[in-house]
């Protein structure tokens, strides 16, 4: 009671406190703290998600985005108004549940909180159910990301196996593995391929009829059987 009364008339007569650098801050299930700067949907204002599906983890792979628009941001302030932007776009243009993405890393080398590691991303079609999706807020299509960005995109992938969200056995593939796109930009995706981790297999959509991770009722929706999209 001291202290805050202390700290009180401090206030009260001028005296001004540094505000703590944004270091850590897990989500109510996180029990181990991220040793980078990470950012909870509420401090990045984030709307309600519409819906909600459970991911089961461990999941045996993580994917890498880029957003190519919005473009890079170097601040928090801009990397915060990137996250919104991408999320009134998936919710309002695409009608999606929330932001697709599971997380998003910006050049602020802060890690975002999307729909986090429990929630069923919609980041990559038909391997949303095995994988965790993290995207690299910019183009990377001709440039790398900045090295912070970069470290922070791997120190994030390490938190989630710790965690016990991403298998230590996990396989690391780029967007375009699995769906017809340039994503995650060709600088990026030879930059992952020098990673830990780092598949090239599955190469295309077709590769995932013959992975046994992945559920046959999204092999039907592969073959023309089914509308399951998840």
């Amino acid at each position: 009671m001291y202290f805050l009364l202390t700290i009180s008339f401090l206030k009260f007569v001028g005296v001004t406190f540094a505000a703590p650098p944004l270091v850590e801050y897990p989500s109510k299930n996180e029990v181990t703290p991220y040793n980078f700067p990470f950012v909870t949907r509420s401090q990045w204002n984030a709307r309600a998600p519409k819906q909600m599906l459970p991911l089961t983890t461990p999941v045996p792979y993580v994917v890498i985005h880029h957003s190519y628009t919005p473009g890079a941001c170097a601040t928090r302030p801009e990397c915060i108004k990137a996250m919104q932007s991408m999320q009134n776009f998936h919710m309002d243009d695409r009608d999606w549940w929330d932001i697709g993405y599971n997380y998003a890393v910006g050049g602020d080398g802060a890690a975002y909180e999307g729909r986090g590691w429990d929630s069923l991303g919609a980041h990559a079609l038909h391997f949303n159910s095995i994988s965790i999706g993290i995207c690299v807020i910019g183009d990377w299509r001709f440039q790398l990301p900045p090295a912070q960005q970069l470290k922070t995109v791997q120190s994030l992938i390490a938190a989630g196996v710790k965690l016990g969200r991403i298998s230590s056995e996990y396989k690391l593939i780029g967007h375009r593995q699995v769906r017809d796109t340039e994503c995650p930009g060709d600088a990026l995706f030879n930059e992952i391929k020098k990673w830990d981790k780092y598949a090239d297999y599955p190469s295309c959509r077709d590769d995932l009829l013959s992975m046994p991770e992945v559920p046959e009722k999204t092999k039907d929706v592969i073959r023309g059987n089914s509308t399951y999209d998840f």
